[in-house]
């Protein structure tokens, strides 16, 4: 087993550990901190994501900020990944093969972002995330403007890491957010 994976499989057992109230206070926790960051108040077009597997849900940014953004969500296609607006004229999900809320293929395709809230299993304190190693986010992350985008990525703070083995194909973040806050993010790594 890689050491990816066997990170990936131990750090989703502590996520998995923790208790569903305990998740939902801290994503309460994480949607004040978004609504409060200038990045999330500037943007109007947001990518975000439905929870799964106990990731940090960004429902109350729905609820509490959704009128004045525009939302947008993935659905895969192959291994790329579609964004879709969602709104008040398509309020329910569909559900992909893997068990995730997505949009239906018949949603209005969504604008170029301001801002991407990315799930993550973990991040490190230089911006690198650790996913489920489908390498959907980095194929996406790679291609975009990163002058014209921000990225923050979404967990507990009991899931930042020091620092995580990363492969030529990962892409930093911009911004690390958890139930205390925004993290400092040390200087980007270079390739030894």
């Amino acid at each position: 087993m890689s050491l990816k994976k066997a990170l990936r499989k131990r750090l989703l057992a502590e996520r998995n550990a923790c208790s569903i109230d305990m998740l939902e206070q801290w994503s309460q926790s994480i949607a004040g901190h978004l609504q409060s960051h200038s990045w999330f108040q500037a943007a109007t077009v947001i990518y975000a994501y439905r929870s799964f597997r106990q990731e940090l849900t960004l429902d109350p940014l729905f609820v509490s900020a959704g009128l004045d953004k525009t939302w947008a969500f993935p659905r895969c296609e192959g291994k790329e990944m579609v964004w879709h607006q969602w709104g008040q004229s398509n309020p329910e999900f569909d559900v992909s093969r893997f068990g995730i809320e997505e949009p239906f293929p018949d949603w209005p395709i969504a604008s170029l972002p301001d801002l991407i809230l990315v799930p993550t299993v973990a991040c490190d304190r230089y911006g690198y995330r650790l996913g489920y190693g489908g390498g959907f986010y980095d194929r996406m992350l790679e291609r975009l403007d990163s002058g014209k985008t921000k990225t923050i990525g979404i967990l507990p703070e009991c899931l930042l890491q020091q620092e995580l083995p990363i492969d030529p194909w990962d892409q930093p973040l911009d911004g690390i957010c958890t139930e205390n806050g925004f993290v400092k993010l040390l200087k980007k790594k270079t390739e030894a």
